[in-house]
């Protein structure tokens, strides 16, 4: 058994088996709660939707649940391997669904192969959802079935293995051609592949303006063309009367190559006979059609996308399905028609023209990518796409008058999709992701703390770092044999072992010249080298180590007394600071200072303010920030509110782009409703708060671990803004995935410190 395969089956097992659950929305605590969520209150809801079907949108979770159907006909890779078996993909599909678009699903594995049994199956059980999303079924029944839902029922019914991929290939196109220079209408495109997803693709770029005429579709016994006798009725409307035969052939002189179809067929030769700038799409998985590797070298101006995420212009159908879903679902729409899919299309095409948030950079290791080669498809983990195609399907639908609910407050809507973005762990996922994509050493300076050495095994072992660890080499094994913790292979630095005299005595020789009139002489910065923070934090400094954890002892105020020395400040900063990020169903929320400044004054509120700013900026959100006290707009006129009046005037003043105003309490930060009815003055008019800064220490950090104990939702941090060098501090209860976490953005922050000097 590989260790690819054992880790799936414990992903899948362990715990809880399965990928997704039911969780209830409402209040279930009491009698009385359970009295209307059942009988005998349920019956009220039943007879109002008895009358009036639709009101079943109001009263319960239709308008919010979609099916994932197969009979597991054509599951992946794998084939037909039966319904109960394609479950695993299907639980997959639900859980995909629910965190990039919040969507819930019940996954639902059919045992009929016959179609019209099937379909017979679906049609009695559509009733029960908003949406059905079917999966896997092979061809060419899938075509019959989805015709057949589509026709007979007045929900939104998509095949998303044909539709899918041919609404991202067709955005990926659209691009392809802007960069190659050509119009739809005329280029010649060969489609190597004649099942569902190959006639879904065909289709739509037939839409989008390409020539029947000048499209050649290739099946296994090679060019679908008129002299053949063996075309079933989805294959002949595509047949060629060109006199070829072979894909060598098809594909000479052509400009798009679009493969949905096996490994290697394309060979280097083939791609030189194209056109100039060939576009070629090799989306067989899990290889494709031609290698990257070998579409490089096969020509300088190929422009390539392929199904795989290893390499630039993925074709994913993750940036599509949810998105399209979710739009549909919004607006209660009957269907997802040709327009909602074309609206689809151009919404993701359009996504590449824009800037790309830093946080998508860092997650695939790029420097500040832009529209080109390299890049004319968005990337899966781009935070943006929910509220850039889900609002584009919905007002396809509305135009087009499929929509049963019409949307007229489009920004109220933008702000209901990024709301849905705090609804799951997407934040922490994109971090995981970007850690693993450029792994980087990190120093574990408090490595005899179990949880410690617990994290480090983890972060290890899901990619995300590669970990140093200071300690005693005995000591460590101990603790590791101890609590089944494998340290194998793991660097260990013992910094009062004898050999690394030479390093400490080199360190503090940095440290001395730099420090030496704030009383760092060299016999006191090497005594300094003796103590972890110092020692790990001239690692990092020296570039021995790109980042540090450190803090699980608690003690803090010294770990940053040493980083403030050794690693210093930004540019233009008198203070640093720290922030949590809480993951809330309400939303996500950024609070600030939470670890660093007792009692801040008006100068150092304003840095909070800038620093948190651009570290929400970084992950990929617009910060509307609310500067917090205990008072609202002048209320009481001294103390810590005078203070957070005067920043706020001076960032009014010197930074008016930035959203911000206060001093206000903390209900009028979070309900935006009271907040526009008793301050309409301020600017925040409108606007949903994002993120808090407090007005001193005690406070900000008491928030955050009131709403952890409450399990109001998941927090990571603290994040350290403002150092030079990723250094960052952790809580002194820090769990071994608080950690973990925490790790993750540390590798985050030297992905970015390392692009930053490279651009230098």
């Amino acid at each position: 058994m590989s260790k690819l395969t054992e880790e799936a089956l414990l992903y899948h097992s362990k715990g809880k088996p399965g990928k997704i659950e039911v969780v209830p929305t409402k209040p279930h605590s009491t009698q009385g709660d359970l009295a209307l969520a059942y009988s005998p209150g349920v019956a009220a809801p039943c007879l109002e939707i008895q009358k009036n079907p639709e009101a079943a949108y109001d009263y319960t979770s239709k308008g919010n649940l979609v099916a994932v159907i197969s009979n597991g006909t054509a599951v992946l890779g794998l084939g037909d391997i039966g319904a109960v078996s394609g479950k695993p993909v299907m639980e997959g599909k639900g859980l995909l669904f629910k965190i990039f678009a919040g969507i819930d699903v019940f996954d639902i594995e059919v045992d009929e192969k016959d179609p019209e049994k099937f379909i017979q199956t679906v049609k009695a059980i559509a009733p029960t959802f908003g949406g059905i999303n079917l999966e896997d079924i092979k061809a060419p029944q899938c075509f019959e079935i989805e015709e057949r839902l589509k026709a007979e029922l007045d929900i939104p019914v998509m095949h998303d293995d044909q539709h899918g991929t041919a609404i991202i290939s067709a955005a990926g196109l659209l691009n392809a051609l802007k960069i190659a220079g050509k119009k739809i209408e005329d280029v010649r495109i060969v489609v190597n592949g004649a099942g569902a997803a190959a006639n879904s693709c065909t289709k739509l770029y037939m839409a989008l303006g390409a020539k029947l005429e000048n499209i050649v579709m290739l099946d296994s016994k090679g060019v679908i063309n008129t002299k053949r006798t063996d075309l079933n009725d989805r294959k002949k409307p595509f047949a060629t009367s060109r006199d070829i035969s072979t894909l060598a052939e098809a594909v000479a002189g052509a400009d798009v190559f679009l493969g949905l179809s096996v490994k290697g067929v394309l060979t280097k030769e083939m791609v030189r006979s194209m056109n100039e700038n060939p576009i070629v799409f090799a989306l067989a998985n899990p290889e494709p059609e031609i290698s990257y590797e070998d579409a490089m070298e096969s020509r300088p101006d190929i422009i390539f996308a392929s199904g795989r995420s290893d390499h630039p212009n993925q074709i994913n159908n993750v940036l599509g399905f949810p998105y399209i879903f979710r739009g549909a679902l919004d607006v209660r729409a009957k269907c997802i028609n040709e327009e909602m899919k074309l609206a689809a299309v151009k919404a993701i095409a359009e996504l590449t023209h824009r800037p790309v948030p830093d946080v998508v950079n860092a997650a695939y290791n790029l420097n500040k990518v832009t529209f080109s080669r390299d890049y004319f498809i968005p990337k899966a983990l781009d935070p943006r796409l929910i509220t850039v195609v889900a609002p584009a399907v919905a007002k396809a639908a509305i135009e087009s008058g499929v929509a049963r609910k019409t949307i007229t407050d489009w920004d109220a809507y933008d702000e209901y999709l990024k709301s849905l973005m705090g609804r799951d762990n997407k934040l922490l996922r994109r971090f995981y992701d970007a850690a693993r994509r450029a792994p980087k050493k990190v120093v574990f300076s408090e490595a005899d703390h179990v949880n410690m050495l617990k994290a480090a095994e983890l972060a290890q072992s899901e990619g995300l770092c590669t970990p140093v660890l200071l300690g005693n080499e005995e000591r460590l094994a101990k603790i590791a044999k101890e609590n089944g913790i494998d340290i194998s292979g793991m660097e260990i630095v013992n910094l009062r072992h004898d050999r690394e005299e030479a390093r400490r005595s080199k360190f503090a020789k940095m440290l001395s010249s730099e420090k030496g009139r704030d009383g760092f002489t060299y016999n006191v910065a090497y005594e300094k080298m003796f103590e972890r923070n110092y020692f790990g934090m001239m690692m990092v400094k020296t570039g021995e180590a790109d980042a540090m954890i450190t803090g699980v002892y608690g003690r803090f105020q010294e770990a940053m007394s040493a980083a403030q020395y050794v690693i210093g400040l930004r540019e233009g900063l008198n203070h640093s600071g720290a922030m949590h990020i809480v993951n809330t169903k309400k939303g996500i929320f950024f609070m600030a200072d939470t670890l660093i400044n007792r009692h801040p004054d008006t100068e150092t509120l304003i840095d909070i303010a800038k620093l948190t700013y651009d570290t929400v900026k970084f992950f990929a959100h617009n910060p509307v920030m609310a500067m917090l006290s205990y008072s609202n707009f002048g209320s009481d006129n001294e103390g810590t509110p005078m203070k957070v009046r005067k920043a706020v005037e001076t960032l009014h003043k010197n930074y008016p782009d930035m959203v911000v105003d206060g001093e206000m309490q903390l209900n009028f930060a979070v309900n935006n409703a009271e907040r526009d009815k008793n301050f309409p003055f301020s600017r925040l008019y409108g606007k949903e708060v994002n993120t808090l800064v407090f007005p001193n220490l005690s406070s900000g950090n008491m928030a955050y671990k009131l709403m952890l104990e409450m399990g109001v939702g998941e927090i990571v941090g603290p994040i350290q803004m403002g150092l030079n060098k990723p250094i960052h501090f952790l809580d002194v209860q820090s769990s071994v995935r608080d950690i973990v976490n925490l790790t993750a953005i540390a590798v985050l922050d030297a992905q970015v410190e390392e692009r930053k000097s490279a651009m230098k």
